[in-house]
């Protein structure tokens, strides 16, 4: 942390222009500050990823001495994960933070940390999100028009249900299983694997359609599930583990590429003390908010795994040929 703050301070003697935002295919001989980025996700202000980015907007505009205006969205403001993450493509969303398996979608690679049953903890998570076998599969976003500036995090992934379903207590409990997912297509096999049958469905309509019992089921981390009050609507939280949420925090790779080398440092900086301080917040949260959900009324249950894993081994046999051998070997 001294050392950032050592860096952050260095870099004040910057370019002051005027002028207007950014737009797509400027050239750095164009690009005029100030310039204003618009910062779209799908979770509440008070979610680790909306008091993580809101770090990252105040040390931006501090630092650019307003020379770059970072504008929050949250709550699926400017869309749902999968229509920001399409946005940003074509260069009508400048920032996000969602989960990796959504940018799989674009760049399949990205979303191998979310296969089933990975890490047992987040510093092994931690690890290989930070390590340079995923520094080189960043790069194929930048295609797609996207730089990941850092990791967030949002935890292991968990079943909730309804109480007109029951709790999953086992493997055969997830037999048909009426369950909201994300659109990411590891976390959709997963449930497959597990005989339940997933739809994709956009995070900030969740709420509402678990209400009105359009779905049964849904899966998400514990903080998001607190976070976001699931629990008003979810009777039994079913504590699976099944699948670890990276998060990269990206920009728009033609905003990227023309701000000056100090502007991009400041950016990359902030967004890693950024994410480290949502690292902490997932992982404390994970943790003290179980006992908040089950005050709140869910009752908590703790399934065998040994069968969940074994139910869900052969989901990274479907995706062997998109990660290659290399980066299969990197995970072992």
């Amino acid at each position: 942390m001294k050392k950032h703050t050592l860096i952050l301070t260095a870099v004040t003697a910057l370019f002051l222009l005027t002028g207007c935002q950014a737009s797509e295919n400027q050239n750095a001989s164009t690009l005029s500050y100030p310039i204003t980025i618009h910062a779209g996700y799908s979770t509440a202000e008070d979610d680790p990823r909306g008091l993580a980015l809101k770090i990252f907007q105040d040390t931006v505009q501090e630092k650019t001495n307003g020379n770059i205006i970072v504008e929050l969205h949250p709550s699926g403001e400017l869309g749902s994960d999968a229509e920001l993450i399409e946005k940003m493509t074509k260069g009508e969303v400048d920032m996000t933070v969602s989960s990796a398996g959504n940018y799989a979608v674009y760049a399949p690679r990205i979303g191998v940390s979310a296969l089933p049953f990975l890490f047992e903890d987040f510093d092994s998570a931690w690890e290989f999100v930070d390590s340079p076998v995923m520094d080189e599969i960043n790069k194929d976003l930048e295609s797609h028009n996207m730089h990941v500036l850092a990791y967030f995090d949002n935890g292991f992934r968990c079943v909730t249900t309804s109480e007109k379903v029951g709790a999953v207590n086992s493997v055969a409990d997830m037999n048909g299983l009426n369950i909201r997912t994300p659109e990411n297509q590891i976390v959709m096999e997963t449930m497959k694997a597990l005989s339940a049958n997933p739809q994709s469905y956009p995070f900030a309509e969740l709420k509402q359609a678990l209400a009105d019992g359009t779905f049964d089921a849904q899966e998400n981390p514990i903080p998001v599930i607190y976070n976001n009050q699931l629990y008003e609507v979810q009777k039994y939280l079913s504590v699976t583990n099944h699948s670890y949420d990276a998060m990269p925090l990206t920009i728009r790779q033609d905003i990227w590429e023309n701000l000056t080398p100090e502007y991009q440092d400041i950016l990359s900086i902030a967004a890693e003390v950024a994410g480290k301080q949502n690292r902490v917040l997932i992982k404390n949260q994970t943790t003290d908010m179980v006992k908040r959900l089950e005050e709140a009324g869910m009752e908590i249950v703790y399934p065998d795994l040994k069968p969940f894993q074994e139910a869900t081994s052969g989901v990274k046999d479907i995706f062997a040929d998109v990660y290659g051998q290399d980066v299969l070997n990197a995970l072992k």
